[in-house]
């Protein structure tokens, strides 16, 4: 039993000794407030604990670890996009955690609670009765100057009756370590998705840390969060959208996270119409009724007819929808005029005026120069104070979208800007010089302190406020980061609430016996069935482009009996897969003189628009818009078949391999399409799209491989292409014979790869699609593929000639155009009369 004891006890040497040469090397900011040591020189308790478990672990366990959480952002493509720029990055997750112990977090829980309700109450008087401004509470040109005060919903009450449905404020440790408030986010606060991803990867990465640790769970949030908007509609069983400006916004990843995390539809301005006193989603079922639209648009974009007349991003009619009470939004619009920093210096008085109570929270001392005294304050110490805009990040007449320090500035550029202040102070305030506190971040083998910013979110309930245990915190890249110019920090960190009980488990999933049954499927918005539509097509014409690489790099068979010389007739038809890479745009004309380099920019070509790689990327953007609706292996499969074509290969042998590994993904793509998504509609059009452009490219294939004319190795590539070879072999004990190539490649309804068996499945797919019109009579993409079926059926394949064969590609092609008129409306079709009788 000693030795038992000595044995643990050198086990956990280690460890100690690590932690106490990580405690000692912590260069802790001197006099700015620090989450592992206490103002008392020690390691918090809660870090304390997390250190003796992270110690324990071996460095090469850690870098394991941390490789793991890296690994499953890039495979789950976790991204968000800076603003101005084109390129999504990989989301920068910090490897260690915030952690709060729950002490310190209810005091913080209690002031954001006071704040989201002191701010609700301030926007039903703004735009309400108005009491504050006219009692002088609230100057009218602290309101008014702002570009987030619209007049156009004044008066109106929000349906669901709250103006604040989440909240979110920016806090940091003040220099007394107390928390402080930065900054409100009332328009449409982000972040919380990105939460929930930072919680499901480091939760991943050290699972018997994170259970070890008693972390509270952020499921009740989200769960609360949804009831609250289920509860503000007017039926029992409401329809939830979730707004987004679309794939290009800086943060749509998360829209996508948080649209598929509580079932809500992710939808954009184009989605939607106003019918009568309703919003509706455009669906390939016609108009659907939408309930509850949680934005995250901002509010002079929602609607042209009466805010921004230059916006596409909103729905024209959707404030007068608002007035009628037909539409839930959260946040109501305007809200985002308490996001400016002129109101900051009038909300301890606000709050004692409305709730009877100081506030609970301070935040930074904020001078409003609107006013005379303020700006006087300003003016006569200006050097001691960051100048930040009244209404906006960015300072009005200087560069950068944030904060200006007097200090730092030119003598020339102080007085410009002291003289804008003068001449125009309504439109800057000042704020004091407060640093950050600083939080553990693991560099080079070590922990090092970095300031940080902890937004939290509150989210209004029947019963008050709840918060998210946690939050999204972001990290700054360097060491002496003031409140006031931290910008968006260069990393973002996970935050565990812990307590010294355990916690319970929760899910949102409801309890069994609560839940009616039920197995139709949800909506399909139109554009979200067009994205799936084309992303089947690009996935296709991308495998079609592969079989080619693939047939180009095969080496030279012998022809077969009969055939003409088998170098000749091998020459022709490399001429004819050339040609017709050329035609698709996957490679030029001059590159035809050599074979390799033929392949070469098929494949990788970033220039030309129809090689491999160029059509995989346009399958990634489709896949982009669709990241709600599409699993995470299946977006993995996607973004490695770019990574690796992005990676140019060293030789022809390299360019075959590469080509096959992507013909096996696409394999792998098209099987999980098969086996795990839901028959619904979004399937369907996935299918419809994969046929329709199969069915187009064989038909292609066998026009210029299946001639009237065509010898052995032409026959024999088309059979390869079409990868029919065993089952030609099967079933004729001769070489390839015209008639037949072309009976197993176009008409045999058997084979999954010919004309006729994509024709047969679209038939079948169009056919399970809800009519559009009442008139009761086969709409024309229905009409095209029975008739496309039906000539197919009574065709005799020795009168597939050239001609024929032709004129079948063109009316498959004139098949897919009619599916993309008829359910994907764009341009001025987008208003068409639609099915408006018996909405859902």
């Amino acid at each position: 039993m000693a030795g038992q004891a000595g044995s643990q006890d050198n086990k956990a040497r280690p460890g100690q000794r690590r932690m106490a040469q990580w405690t000692r090397d912590y260069a802790r900011l001197p006099g700015i407030p620090d989450e592992y040591i206490g103002q008392d020189g020690a390691p918090r308790p809660a870090w304390a604990r997390f250190f003796d478990a992270f110690a324990a672990l071996s460095p090469a366990d850690i870098e394991r670890r941390f490789a793991s959480a890296d690994r499953h952002l890039r495979e789950a493509g976790v991204t968000y996009r800076a603003p101005g720029e084109t390129a999504d990055r990989l989301w920068p997750l910090s490897h260690l955690p915030l952690i709060i112990d729950e002490t310190d977090w209810r005091q913080l829980t209690t002031g954001i609670a006071q704040r989201a309700q002191l701010l609700e109450m301030i926007l039903r008087d703004l735009y309400g009765e108005g009491r504050l401004v006219a009692d002088g509470a609230v100057p009218a040109a602290a309101i008014a100057g702002s570009n987030e005060y619209l007049r156009a919903v004044c008066g109106v009450k929000p349906p669901g009756g709250r103006y604040l449905h989440l909240y979110a404020a920016d806090v940091g440790r003040g220099p007394d370590g107390r928390w402080w408030v930065l900054s409100d986010r009332t328009q449409a606060p982000s972040g919380a998705g990105y939460a929930l991803e930072n919680r499901l990867v480091l939760s991943r990465a050290f699972s018997n840390l994170y259970k070890s640790m008693n972390v509270e769970r952020v499921a009740p949030f989200f769960e609360a969060f949804r009831d609250s908007l289920r509860a503000s509609a007017d039926r029992d069983e409401p329809r939830i959208g979730l707004l987004t400006p679309g794939a290009f916004n800086e943060t749509y990843f998360e829209h996508a996270t948080i649209a598929r995390y509580l079932g809500f539809l992710l939808v954009e301005g184009d989605d939607l119409a106003v019918s009568g006193d309703r919003i509706h989603i455009r669906t390939v079922a016609g108009l659907k009724r939408l309930d509850v639209l949680l934005r995250r648009v901002d509010s002079n974009f929602l609607d042209p007819l009466e805010l921004d007349a230059s916006s596409h991003l909103g729905v024209p009619g959707l404030i007068d929808v608002l007035r009628k009470s037909g539409v839930v939004v959260a946040n109501m619009p305007g809200s985002g005029v308490l996001e400016a920093r002129a109101l900051l210096g009038f909300l301890p008085n606000l709050c004692r005026r409305l709730l009877s109570e100081d506030l609970l929270m301070p935040h930074i001392a904020t001078w409003w120069c609107g006013q005379k005294s303020a700006r006087e304050e300003v003016l006569s110490r200006l050097d001691d104070f960051a100048i930040e805009g009244a209404y906006g990040r960015a300072v009005p007449g200087f560069p950068g979208s944030g904060p200006v320090l007097a200090g730092e500035l030119s003598p020339t550029e102080r007085e410009r800007l002291r003289t804008a202040i003068s001449d125009r102070g309504i439109d800057f305030v000042g704020q004091e010089l407060v640093r950050l506190s600083t939080t553990p971040t693991w560099e080079n083998g070590r922990i090092t302190p970095r300031p940080f910013v902890l937004r939290v979110f509150a989210a209004a309930t029947p019963n008050g406020w709840t918060i998210l245990p946690g939050g999204f915190c972001r990290i700054a890249d360097q060491p002496d980061a003031r409140a006031v110019s931290m910008g968006d920090g260069a990393r973002a960190a996970d935050v565990w609430v812990v307590s010294d009980k355990p916690i319970a488990a929760s899910t949102l999933l409801p309890a069994a016996d609560t839940v009616r049954i039920r197995r139709i499927a949800g909506v399909v918005p139109s554009r979200a069935a067009d994205n799936l539509f084309w992303l089947g097509r690009y996935l296709e014409r991308a495998e079609a482009t592969l079989r080619l690489i693939r047939a180009l790099g095969t080496p030279t068979r012998e022809s077969g009996k009969g055939a003409p010389t088998g170098a000749s007739t091998a020459l022709h038809s490399v001429e004819r897969i050339q040609r017709l890479l050329v035609t698709w745009g996957a490679t030029s004309q001059a590159s035809r003189a050599n074979s390799a380099k033929v392949a070469a920019e098929a494949l990788q070509s970033a220039e030309k628009f129809g090689s491999a790689l160029s059509l995989l990327r346009s399958a990634q953007r489709t896949a982009t818009s669709l990241r709600e609706r599409l699993s995470p292996d299946a977006w993995q499969v996607i973004t490695e078949m770019v990574e690796r074509l992005s990676v140019e290969a060293d030789d022809d042998d390299g360019i075959v391999s590469a080509a096959e590994l992507s013909l096996q993904e696409l394999a792998s793509f098209a099987g999980l399409a098969q086996e795990n998504m839901n028959r619904a509609a979004g399937w369907r059009f996935l299918e419809m799209g994969r046929r329709a452009e199969r069915a187009i490219n064989t038909a292609r294939f066998a026009r210029q491989f299946a001639y009237d004319e065509a010898g052995d190795e032409d026959l024999d590539v088309l059979l390869t292409l079409v990868d029919c070879q065993i089952t030609y072999r099967s079933r004729y004990l001769v070489g390839p014979a015209l008639a037949p190539v072309r009976d197993l490649a176009v008409l045999d309804p058997y084979n999954p790869r010919s004309v006729a068996f994509q024709v047969a499945a679209l038939n079948e797919h169009i056919a399970s699609l809800p009519s559009l019109k009442e008139h009761g009579l086969i709409e024309r993409p229905q009409r095209l593929a029975v008739a496309l079926q039906a000539m197919l059926t009574t065709a005799e394949a020795a009168a597939l000639d050239v001609k024929a064969l032709f004129a079948l590609e063109q009316d498959l092609l004139n098949l897919a155009d009619a599916i993309g008129l008829h359910y994907f409306p764009h341009g001025p079709n987008a208003s068409r009369p639609e099915k408006l009788t018996g909405l859902a």
